[in-house]
Formats: C-alpha cells, structure tokens, sequence
C-alpha cells in the first residue's frame, strides 16, 4: 500500500464561483518532511561544488602558468638536451621530454601563454562585434534586421572550424590572424543569441513603461534592454573560451596556428604525433590539458548558466 508523502496539499473544491478552494493538508508535519526533502536534495547536488572547486583550480593554475611560467616551469623552454632525447616520464621530468630533449611539463607551461591568449582575445573580439550586431539588429528591426540577419544566416551555414581554416589560411600563420579567424567564426552565433535576447525583452511592460513617460531610445536600450538581455550572452561567452582555445589549437595542429620558438598546445601536439607510438607522452599530456581546461570552463560556465537562470533560482 502506497504512502502519501506529507507535503501533499488537497484542495476543496467546494467554493464560490470556483475560485477560492480551501486548502488543507494530509498530515500536521510539514516541517520534518521538508528538510528530509532539502537534505535529499543537497546529497543529491553535492558532487557539484567538487566539480566547481576543481574546475576553479585548474582554470586558476593555467592562469598563472600562463601570466608568470617561469614561477611554475622547472626548466627553460629552449633548453635542448641531447643526453636526455625521449626520455619517459621520471622524478626530474614529469611529462618526459621530446624528440629534443626539451621538458614536456615545461612546453605544456609555457605554451598555455598563447593557447589562453588566443582564447580570450577571440572571445571577446567575437562577442562585442557580434554583440554589438545583435543588438542594433533586434533593437531597431525592419530592413536593417532582415539584411543583417540574412548575412548571419548565410555564414552560420558553413562550420565555424571550416570558417576559420579558410580565414587563417588565407591570411597566413599568426597569433593575430589566428585570433581574427576563430572570432570571425563566432560572431554569427553571438548575434543570434544577443538579438533573441534583445527582441524578447524590448516588449516587456517595463520597457514600454519607460517609454511611456518620455524615455529617448537609447536611455531605453542602454537603462533597461541591454542590462538585461545579457546573461545568456555571458554564459556563452564563458563557454565559448573553451571552444576557441580547442579551435586554436586544432589550427596549430594544422600548421595554421601560432609559428614561434615556444610552441603553443596545439603545435606541440603536431610536433609529437610522429613519435606516438614509441613516446606516448609528448602526446598525450598536451591533449590532456587542452581536454581538462576545456571541461573546468564549461563546468564554470553551466554553473553560471544555473546562476542566471531566474527559472533555476526562483525554484
């Protein structure tokens, strides 16, 4: 025989009109079934800040690996040593060394400079141009709206890594460029994004309440849509971090990427490839930091997804 849980609430139907009911429970103890409910609930959502907190230390590492890799690297990036080729993974070398006898810990280091370097710039190159589209877009409508989401449409049609391989093939190997192609592949989704945003919220009752008592359209746009159209805009450009940094680094594998002495992640993946069936490391280490960055950003990024959503919290 099925129990009914206690926080079950029965209503009577027996009102005037219909519209009032009487609302009764099944049982007097609410408050015990409430936080067995709460306490379910917590057990059940506590692997998330684990997962939080290690995505913050990962991120937060390459970070300052990336800003000062000479406190975290225990070598120089050049130093070559003839003795030591292909060396497996040991005490004094913990991700081995390459085909020049160079530290693989030190080139994952390093190289996390212009892997985050590229992420970043292109994020935010993609995000305020297709930002900015978007927005004028939705905001002002009529002819202006349909031509430009027609030149959105047409370039969302062609994959966004097939869009920046031609772009940086095009325009040759460099950080630069490389930044330019990944952003020009990006902007067609962050104007989607910030227009649907921009349409949904424009007609809403305080927005044409400030028009109502006089507002100018910018004062409108700038007080009232824009602050709040751009939390699933933020959430993306989180993520987006991730994606860019696996597109640079597929650009490098490519020969497209960043051309230096200090290779990026992405080149020295390429660099190793031949080696992989008799020195594993030189590949697998770089790989497995491009995949664990890029996991710790979109984790950071649901987290704040989950954050914003006004669904979510009001729940």
């Amino acid at each position: 025989m099925s129990r009914i849980p206690s926080s079950i609430r029965v209503f009577d139907g027996r009102s005037k009109g219909g519209t009032e009911m009487k609302e009764t429970t099944m049982n007097k103890p609410l408050g015990t079934t409430t936080v067995l409910l709460k306490r379910y609930q917590l057990k059940r959502l506590d692997p998330t800040p684990f997962f939080l907190f290690g995505a913050g230390l990962v991120v937060m590492f390459l970070s300052i690996c990336a800003i000062a890799p000479q406190w975290v690297a225990p070598y120089s990036p050049t130093m070559i040593d003839p003795t030591k080729l292909l060396q497996p993974p040991s005490a004094s070398h913990l991700f081995g060394t390459d085909y020049f006898g160079r530290d693989v810990f030190t080139l994952v280091i390093y190289g996390s400079r212009d892997s985050l370097l590229i992420g970043l710039a292109s994020v935010v190159v993609g995000g305020v141009v297709g930002g900015v589209l978007g927005a004028i877009s939705g905001y002002v409508g009529g002819l202006l709206d349909l031509f430009l989401m027609r030149i959105i449409e047409v370039l969302m049609t062609i994959p966004g890594i097939l869009l920046a391989l031609a772009i940086a093939a095009a325009m040759g190997p460099s950080t630069l460029n490389v930044v330019l192609a990944i952003a020009a592949a990006t902007i067609p989704r962050y104007a989607r994004v910030m227009r649907s945003q921009i349409l949904s919220v424009k007609h809403r009752s305080y927005v044409l309440a400030s028009r109502s008592i006089g507002s100018s359209g910018f004062r409108v746009f700038w007080k009232h849509v824009l602050p709040n159209s751009t939390a699933p805009f933020l959430v993306m450009a989180t993520i987006g971090i991730g994606t860019s940094i696996l597109t640079g680094s597929s650009l490098s594998f490519l020969g497209l990427g960043v051309i230096k002495e200090i290779p990026d992640w992405g080149t020295v993946l390429s660099q190793g490839r031949g080696y992989l069936t008799v020195a594993w490391w030189v590949c697998t280490f770089p790989g497995l930091t491009i995949a664990l960055f890029v996991l710790s950003v979109n984790v950071i990024g649901d987290r704040i997804r989950d954050v914003l959503d006004p669904r979510k919290s009001n729940g």
